[in-house]
Order: C-alpha cells, then sequence, then structure tokens
C-alpha cells in the first residue's frame, strides 16, 4: 500500500498547482451550484407567478360565461315557480345550446347528483352521477355540487376531454339556482396553460444549463491561466533558483578558499617559523656536541621550549577548525573559553556572562551560534578598533540569544550591503538556516557595535532526566 502511494506521491511543483487550482475549483463549482439555484428558485417564482396569472384570467373567463348565459335566461328563472317544470326546461334547452371552441359547454346537477344538461356529453343525461370519481379519485361532481350550495366557486380537476376522449386538466366554475335545486357551471380545460408554464421552465432549464458551460468555459480558461502563470513561474524560479545555487557555490569555493589560506597563513606564519626555529636550535646544540662544548643544552632546551609552543600552535589551529570543547561540554563553556583565549591573544578586555542551562541545543544551533561568535570576535580584532567586548549568551522561554557588543567605531547595519563583505553575510545565512533572527545595530549609548542572534525554541531538545550533580554540565 505505502509504494502504492508513493507513486502518487505529488512534486512541489504539483503541490504549488493544486494549491491554485482547488480552491479555484471550489469556489467555482459552489457559485455555480448557487447560481443554479438561485436561478431556479427566481425562475420558479417568476413561473408560477405567470400560472397564478393565466388560471385567474381563465376564472375569470369562465365567471363571465356563466353570468352572460344566467343573464340570458334570469327572466325566466326569476318569475318561475320552484316546481315549474316548463320554465326548467326552457332554461336547460337554452343551456343546451350553449357551446362554445371544441369542447367548451355548460352543465347542470341538481343537488342529488343527477344530470340534467350535458351537450357534449349527452350519455350522461338523467343519470347520478355523486359518486363518480375521477382518475385522482377525487368526486367530482359531489364536489362541485358542494360548491355550488355555497353559492358560487371554482373547481381544478381532471375531466374527460369530448375532443379527445382522454382525462385532461380543467377549470370548472359553478353557481346555483337555490329555488330550482340546481347547480349549473362550465369549465375550461387548461392544457394551453400547462403548455406555457412547461415551455417556461424548460427554457429555464436551458437558460441554467447554458450558464453551467459558461461557468465552465471561464473556469477552463482561468485553469489555463494558472497553469500557464504557474508554468512560467516555475520556469523564472527554477532559473532564479540555478542562478543563485551556482552564487552560493560560488561563495562555498570561497569560503573554502579563504579557510584554506587563513589556515596556510597560520602555519606558515606560526608552525612552520616555530619548527624553523626548533631546527635551528637542534642543528646547533647538535655542532656543540660534537665540539664536545658543556654549553650544549642550553640550545637544546630552546628548542624544546620552542616546540611546545609549536604543539600549543597546533591545537589552537585545531580548536579554531573544531572546538572538541563544543561537543563534549557544550555552547556555553566553548563560548567562554573561546572569548578568554580572545583577550589574551588581543589584549582586549572581555566580559563573558550566560545564564545556566542545560545543554540542550541541537548541534546544528550549537555550531552555527558558535562560528558566529568567532567571525564576530575576529571582525572586532581587524576593523572595530575596540578596547572592551562583552559576549552573553542565555536561554530563554522563546529559545536562546547570543548577544557580542564592542565599544569600537562600529559599522554599517544592514547585512545585506554588498560591502560589507563575506563576514557578515555568511552570519546571516547561518541564522537564516535555523530560522532565527539577525540584527546588528548600535547600542542606544555610547558608540561600537552589537551583534544579535536568537535562535527559535524549536532548536532546543526536550529536557533529560535528571543525573547525579558530578555528571551535570553546563551549556
Amino acid at each position: 500500500m505505502k509504494r502504492f502511494w508513493s507513486l502518487f506521491r505529488p512534486s512541489y511543483a504539483q503541490k504549488l498547482s493544486l494549491v491554485a487550482t482547488v480552491p479555484l475549483i471550489t469556489a467555482v463549482a459552489a457559485i455555480a451550484m448557487l447560481v443554479a439555484v438561485q436561478s431556479r428558485a427566481l425562475a420558479d417564482r417568476e413561473i408560477r407567478a405567470l400560472e397564478a396569472q393565466l388560471l385567474q384570467a381563465k376564472k375569470i373567463e369562465l365567471r363571465n360565461y356563466v353570468t352572460q348565459a344566467r343573464n340570458g335566461f334570469y327572466f325566466i328563472y326569476g318569475n318561475a315557480a320552484p316546481d315549474d317544470t316548463q320554465a326548467q326546461d326552457q332554461v336547460a334547452q337554452i343551456l343546451s345550446a350553449m357551446i362554445y371552441g371544441s369542447d367548451g359547454f355548460f352543465f347542470v346537477y341538481d343537488y342529488d347528483g343527477n344530470n340534467l344538461v350535458s351537450p357534449r356529453q349527452t350519455e350522461r343525461i338523467n343519470r347520478n352521477w355523486i359518486d363518480e370519481t375521477n382518475s385522482e379519485g377525487t368526486y367530482v361532481v359531489a364536489r362541485l355540487i358542494d360548491i355550488a350550495r355555497q353559492g358560487d366557486g371554482y373547481l381544478t380537476h381532471l375531466w374527460q376531454k369530448p375532443s379527445s376522449g382522454e382525462e385532461a386538466k380543467m377549470i370548472t366554475y359553478v353557481t346555483s339556482f337555490p329555488s330550482w335545486r340546481w347547480a349549473v357551471g362550465t369549465g375550461v380545460f387548461i392544457d394551453d396553460v400547462l403548455a406555457t408554464v412547461a415551455t417556461a421552465r424548460a427554457e429555464v432549464e436551458a437558460r441554467v444549463q447554458q450558464t453551467f458551460l459558461y461557468i465552465g468555459a471561464i473556469t477552463l480558461a482561468a485553469l489555463l491561466v494558472v497553469f500557464l502563470t504557474g508554468m512560467l513561474l516555475n520556469i523564472r524560479e527554477r532559473r532564479l533558483a540555478d542562478a543563485k545555487l551556482k552564487r552560493l557555490t560560488q561563495r562555498v569555493l570561497d569560503a573554502q578558499e579563504e579557510e584554506r589560506g587563513r589556515v596556510a597563513r597560520e602555519l606558515h606564519d606560526g608552525i612552520s617559523q616555530i619548527l624553523v626555529g626548533v631546527r635551528y636550535a637542534l642543528d646547533t646544540a647538535r655542532r656543540k656536541l660534537d665540539r664536545g662544548d658543556p654549553t650544549a643544552a642550553v640550545p637544546l632546551g630552546k628548542g624544546i621550549e620552542t616546540l611546545g609552543e609549536a604543539i600549543s600552535e597546533v591545537r589552537r589551529i585545531s580548536r579554531d577548525l573544531r572546538p572538541g570543547m563544543l561537543d563534549d561540554l557544550g555552547l556555553g563553556p566553548a563560548i567562554k573559553n573561546l572569548t578568554e583565549a580572545f583577550g589574551e591573544r588581543t589584549g582586549l578586555s572581555t566580559d563573558f556572562s550566560t545564564v545556566v542551562f542545560r545543554n540542550r541545543l541541537d548541534p546544528e544551533a550549537k555550531i552555527a551560534l558558535y562560528r558566529i561568535a568567532q567571525e564576530a570576535l575576529t571582525n572586532i580584532e581587524r576593523h572595530a578598533r575596540a578596547s572592551h567586548v562583552k559576549v552573553d549568551l542565555r536561554g530563554h522561554a522563546k529559545g536562546a540569544t547570543l548577544r557580542i557588543e564592542d565599544n569600537g567605531c562600529g559599522f554599517h547595519s544592514d547585512p545585506d550591503v554588498p560591502s560589507m563583505g563575506l563576514g557578515l553575510r555568511n552570519m546571516q545565512e547561518r541564522v537564516d538556516q535555523l530560522d532565527g533572527q539577525f540584527r546588528v545595530f548600535r547600542p542606544r549609548k555610547g558608540s561600537g557595535t552589537v551583534v544579535e542572534v536568537s535562535v527559535p525554541l524549536s532548536h532546543l531538545l526536550p529536557p533529560e532526566p535528571e543525573e547525579p550533580k558530578s555528571r551535570k554540565q553546563a551549556a
């Protein structure tokens, strides 16, 4: 399984592309969904409003039909008695003749459910339909009679269409002739309304899909722009990284050559001259011994003394290259020894202080702080013309801080200025590797320079278990 996932492990460039494209795709998808939902909701409200307007127009039309029909025979109904059969037949004949369109007609049911008038469906006449239901289970005739008993009203229902013989949706308006116990009405099929609404919904869906296509095209274009921009930035960053790598490699080589030159100079100016002196002293002692001169012990002793100086010089050079005290005792004693040796060699007054804490810095932080202290003291010796140097090392809640201050002539406080030389740039790069902070500034009072380095808490190792006092060592 691990091997399987390792095949799909993205590279750094792919991770950058994912960081750029995934939020974009997520945002566009969310916007597209929101647009679709809002568009459908708005269109649905508009379609419902359109449907309501069309149905209302149909209802007004039906009411007008019934009103006109009633006005046509109201003089007969108004003057007839409740049991005037002749007047009822006359009104029924008038209503039977009132047909319009291909499916429009008037109908009459008595309150018991018997059909009295049905010109389009004559087979229904003189039959009781009170228990009739349509395909939806609605008791249509019973509902119409109930509405008529209450005065008048509308009913939307399914009804067999005379022209096609199939059920279709219609709106029926019914009113009452209470003295005759009649329910009189007419209806209109609303296929055209439903077709209009369906067409409007189809258009809305087509617009939503078209919007999705537009959003998809814009997203694709944006992804292409992101991809091409990422490619260009990647190529540019690679070129810059290659250039920086070349410069860094050259600086490493320069630093190596400088260190080799320094070691060569110290060997030539120190060890070589001391060994030449030893050679001359031993040669003088040999000649005196050959002559039997009793003073041969003097140059021999001088040569032995000079040889001890050579041994001390070799140890000093070895300590400068890699101090063993740094690994054995920790950073505090190593910098203290470095400061004391600096004072003895230069004759400057030195002051070292530290807050004792366990040797908890990791190896990278220890060697970096030691080299920074070494470089700072070398700069003071060469350039500062100082008389006093203070070195302070302490651990705290945020990490560790090294501070080196002198009272010399000072120099520019911006480590990015190229004229400052390789020393401060090396310090800055060492601190950058530790994700720390590097500052070079003048003290508030007096002259001189302060070099301050802070490393974060991540470079402090976790506390070790308590050890006997005899084995405790300072950092």
